[in-house]
C-alpha cells in the first residue's frame, strides 16, 4: 500500500512539474530565443487555405529576423506526421517544426511520441474539448463540408449529397484531396455517409464508402485532387472541400469562372484542425513564437479573414474584438446551425474505416 501511494505521489509530482515546464518561457524568452534560431519550418500550409497567406506574412512582419521555411503546401496530414518521423534524426530545412493537422492526428501524434507540449498565452480561451489537456495539441479553427461549383459547366447546381449521383454530373464531381490520407477528403466521406442516415463514426464512414462507390461506378467520380486549378480547367468542375476553401478560391477566380459555393442540406459536417509542435523541431522555440503568433488576437484574425472561425471565436466575440465586416464577410449563420461536431471517437473510427477500406471499396486512386 505504501508502495502504491509513494508511486501516486511520484506521478503527481511528474505530472505537476510536467506543467510547469510548459509554461516556464516568458513570451520574451521565447521570442529572443526564437530570433537567435532565425527560422521556422512549417509543412502543409497552402496560402490560399484559411488565409495562411496574409497569416505567414503578418509573422515574418512581426519578425523580420526569423525565416520562414515553407515545405510542401499541399501535403495532407497523414504526410505531416510522416514528415515527423522521416526527419527524427535531421535538424535540417526538410524537418518541420510545426504541423496543421486534423483532428484525429493530433492524439496519434502525442501518442507515438512525436509532439511537445506548450501552452500558448490565450490557452484558457480554446475549448477544453478541442485541446489536449498536456498541451501537446490544440483546436486552431473549423469550418463546413460543402460544394464548389463552377457554374459556367454546371447548370443545376446540387444541393445535396444524394444529388452528386445524378447522370448529369458524369465526369464532375471530386475530393479535395487523397481519402487514404488527406483529413478533408476523409471528412468529405463521413459527411456523405451522415446524409444517408448512417451514425456518425465507423457506420458513418462504411456508408459513405458506400456512396462514392456508387459516383465512382456511375462515373461521376474524378479521382483527381480538386482545387481551383482544376475547377476552373473544367477537370473537376464540382469539387467536394470545407467551405473556407470553397470560399477563398471563389475570391481568387474572382468571377472567372463564376463560382457557387454550397453547404449540403444533410450531412452538414463540421471539423477541426489542431496545431502541434514536434517533439523534434529544430527550432523549438521559433515553433513556440509561431503557436502564440496564431492564437493572439491578430492571428485569429487572420484565419477570420480566410472564411474560417477560429478557435478563439466566442470568446473574441463575446469580448467585442471581432469587427463587424469580418462577420458579414462570412456565410449566413443558418448556414451552420445544422452543423454537427464529431467527437474526437467518432473521428478516430471513421478515419479507420475509410483509410483501410477505399481502395477495396471505392477503388479509385485519387492523386
Amino acid at each position: 500500500m505504501k508502495i502504491r501511494t509513494m508511486l501516486a505521489r511520484t506521478a503527481s509530482l511528474v505530472a505537476m512539474l510536467s506543467a510547469t515546464a510548459v509554461s516556464a518561457q516568458s513570451l520574451e524568452e521565447i521570442e529572443a530565443a526564437a530570433k537567435a534560431e532565425g527560422m521556422l519550418t512549417t509543412i502543409a500550409l497552402p496560402h490560399d487555405w484559411c488565409g495562411y497567406g496574409d497569416v505567414i506574412a503578418g509573422f515574418k512582419a512581426k519578425y523580420p529576423e526569423i525565416k520562414v521555411n515553407e515545405l510542401n503546401p499541399d501535403a495532407g496530414s497523414a504526410d505531416e506526421i510522416e514528415a515527423i518521423k522521416a526527419n527524427k534524426d535531421n535538424k535540417g530545412p526538410q524537418a518541420p517544426d510545426v504541423i496543421d493537422v486534423g483532428l484525429a492526428f493530433g492524439p496519434q501524434a502525442k501518442a507515438e511520441g512525436l509532439t511537445q507540449p506548450h501552452k500558448v498565452a490565450t490557452w484558457d480561451e480554446i475549448p477544453a474539448e478541442i485541446k489536449d489537456a498536456d498541451g501537446h495539441w490544440y483546436g486552431d479553427y473549423y469550418g463546413v463540408m460543402s460544394f464548389m461549383v463552377n457554374t459556367d459547366l454546371v447548370e443545376n447546381v446540387p444541393q445535396d449529397w444524394s444529388d452528386l449521383l445524378k447522370p448529369e454530373y458524369a465526369g464532375q464531381v471530386a475530393l479535395a484531396g487523397d481519402p487514404r490520407a488527406s483529413n478533408q477528403a476523409i471528412l468529405a466521406v463521413l459527411a456523405a455517409g451522415m446524409a444517408s442516415g448512417a451514425a456518425p463514426g465507423e457506420e458513418a464512414g462504411k456508408a459513405g464508402l458506400e456512396f462514392f462507390k456508387q459516383l465512382n461506378e456511375a462515373g461521376n467520380f474524378v479521382p483527381v485532387i480538386g482545387k481551383a486549378g482544376t475547377l476552373a480547367q473544367g477537370t473537376t468542375p464540382i469539387v467536394i472541400m470545407w467551405d473556407y476553401n470553397a470560399l477563398a478560391a471563389r475570391d481568387t477566380l474572382a468571377g472567372n469562372p463564376p463560382v457557387e459555393v454550397v453547404v449540403p442540406k444533410s450531412g452538414v459536417l463540421a471539423g477541426v484542425y489542431v496545431q502541434a509542435v514536434s517533439a523534434y523541431a529544430p527550432q523549438p522555440n521559433a515553433a513556440k513564437l509561431w503557436m502564440e503568433y496564431l492564437y493572439s488576437d491578430e492571428g485569429q484574425l487572420g484565419w477570420l479573414k480566410g472564411y474560417c472561425h477560429p478557435a478563439r471565436f466566442n470568446a473574441m466575440v463575446a469580448a467585442g474584438k471581432v469587427p463587424q465586416e469580418l462577420l458579414e464577410a462570412l456565410p449566413p449563420a443558418e448556414s451552420y446551425e445544422a452543423a454537427y461536431f464529431p467527437t474526437l471517437e467518432e473521428v478516430d473510427a471513421n478515419k479507420a474505416a475509410v483509410t483501410a477500406g477505399w481502395d477495396a471499396t471505392v477503388g479509385a486512386n485519387v492523386q
